[in-house]
């Protein structure tokens, strides 16, 4: 049976030292999960490409912790994007097999949506 989670996070991006000769930007971040799921994330994103002329993508993987609905537990997210002319491609997936705690065997996508005012609300949609 597919599950439906809703909510907000907010994100801290830090920079890191550029990969690859300067081609490819490194970011940590970390994100405070409010709704459904209550927690945390930590990642790690490599980005490429000339976001300002609205070209770019970026590849992440990031850690979660924290209550899904009662659930206590970790998972990790891999995470996939591509903006072509100002226009977003952005793929979530949990990672099989990364489900820890009461959310060991959690399956899933998490579909994002950033508003005007960039609030980040998330949708996963899961199996456990």
């Amino acid at each position: 049976m597919t599950n439906f989670a809703r909510g907000t996070f907010e994100v801290e991006m830090t920079p890191g030292n550029a990969e690859v000769g300067g081609a490819i930007g490194r970011f940590d971040f970390t994100k405070t999960f409010r709704g459904d799921f209550e927690g945390t994330g930590v990642g790690l994103m490599l980005s490429g490409g000339d976001p300002q002329s609205g070209s770019a993508g970026y590849v992440a993987m990031e850690t979660v912790h924290g209550r899904l609905k009662g659930r206590e537990g970790g998972f990790v997210l891999q995470q996939f994007a591509t903006m072509r002319n100002g226009s977003q491609t952005m793929h979530y997936e949990v990672v099989p097999g990364s489900g820890s705690g009461d959310l060991k065997g959690l399956t899933g996508m998490l579909h994002l949506r950033v508003d005007e005012d960039g609030i980040h609300h998330y949708d996963l949609e899961y199996q456990v």
